[in-house]
């Protein structure tokens, strides 16, 4: 079997997916040519696209002149596929069996005592009258960044993060991020990867981007998350020929990677401490920063992240009323009935319904598997083993198994 055949058979099969759900390949800086020639077909049919990945999966876990790491990861990528291709075809697939065979772990309901230990923590973390609730809206209130300085406090971020990154992890001399603030979207902030180590970075306006929360954006959209991550892919997988890493799709076990990876960046190169750090650069900024108390109230609201999957699964698996998952997730995240309705709105969404793992198990599964590594394993080489090589949520299970 010709390697070359089935990866390019690989790449045209992922495209020809955003001709069902546009916005379904987040990135592909393979061969303009395949794009084009996707383009110019007639529309797949799902259950056509769906015998094709189960085909070349086939094929593709036969091929013995492919390594085994590229066996597994393509295979894994060709089996969530067939399950999207499955699900445009009208075919009903459980939430629960959805999400695994997309991103390759299986999900559960969290447990409300961690929640209640939580806002526990808060109560004592959080200064003022009034509920926790109360007090920690206030507190966001307080910390927000004043829309015509946003511009000015992302590039701060930005350069003193790169200037970080680039001196653990090198980065290509001509790499750059453009930063855009839009509106009208679903989540906070979007990295949309160009190719040739250039990204633009989309940070929605509408949600009144905090000082809290702008590091972690930053280093998750940026530097060390997506960003770093496709450039040092680039440079090292794509370079010595592993194409296949020149497609990035949605709904795949490389998003929950890429996402765990991204929610534990600013961790991963500023570590505890943070907090100091960040309301340095915003004293130089002229803005007034709670650093030390943000960090706490971040750990804390760490332990909170389970809700958001279990507000999926009310909605998808359980037959919840959107009202009853609104004011559920108003309830244990403690936002405003405004911003539950925001987190409902990617709850509901078509293409990212689903989605909302990648963030929960990616960062329970990546931040065990960067905590429990052996002692002779140093953190920053760990880390960059997540920026380099192409690793499955099954890898990483295996791994910690073997600890």
């Amino acid at each position: 079997m010709d390697t070359f055949d089935l990866i390019r058979r690989y790449q045209l099969l992922g495209l020809r997916f955003d001709r069902i759900e546009e916005g379904f390949v987040d990135a592909f800086t393979g061969d303009p040519a395949l794009r084009a020639a996707v383009d110019d077909e007639p529309a797949p049919h799902p259950a056509e696209l769906a015998r094709s990945a189960a085909a070349l999966r086939a094929e593709v876990l036969a091929a013995t002149d492919l390594a085994q790491r590229r066996r597994d990861f393509i295979a894994a990528h060709l089996r969530a596929l067939e399950c999207s291709a499955r699900k445009f075809a009208g075919e009903r697939i459980g939430f629960v069996d959805e999400v695994e065979a997309y991103f390759d772990v299986r999900i559960g309901l969290g447990d409300p005592d961690r929640y209640r230990e939580a806002h526990r923590t808060l109560d004592e973390v959080l200064d003022g009258e009034g509920s926790v609730e109360q007090r920690l809206q206030a507190f966001r209130a307080a910390d927000e960044i004043p829309p015509e300085r946003l511009t000015e406090c992302v590039h701060a971020f930005s350069s003193a993060l790169r200037d970080k990154v680039r001196t653990i992890y090198p980065l290509p001399e001509q790499e750059t991020v453009d930063y855009q603030v839009v509106t009208d979207k679903p989540w906070s902030g979007f990295n949309y990867y160009l190719g040739g180590f250039t990204s633009t970075v989309a940070i929605n306006a509408d949600l009144k981007q905090r000082m809290a929360n702008l590091p972690h954006l930053i280093a998750h959209e940026a530097y060390p998350g997506h960003h770093t991550e496709h450039c040092r892919k680039e440079s090292g997988l794509v370079a010595a020929g592993e194409d296949e890493q020149t497609l990035f799709l949605v709904n795949t076990p490389q998003c929950l990677m890429a996402e765990g990876l991204a929610d534990l960046a600013l961790q991963a190169v500023v570590g505890p401490g943070w907090g100091a750090w960040a309301r340095e650069i915003f004293a130089d900024l002229g803005l007034r920063f709670a650093g030390e108390q943000a960090e706490r109230i971040a750990d804390a609201s760490a332990q909170l992240i389970g809700v958001r999957q279990d507000a999926a699964l009310m909605l998808h698996d359980r037959g919840r009323s959107e009202d009853d998952v609104a004011a559920f997730l108003q309830r244990w995240t403690l936002v405003t009935p405004d911003r539950a309705r925001q987190q409902l709105r990617f709850l509901t969404s078509p293409l990212w319904r689903a989605y909302i793992s990648t963030y929960v198990e990616g960062y329970r599964l990546l931040g065990a598997w960067l905590a429990d590594r052996p002692e002779w394993v140093d953190g920053t080489e760990r880390f960059g083993r997540l920026l380099d090589e192409p690793l499955l949520p099954s890898h990483l299970r295996a791994e910690l198994a073997a600890v």
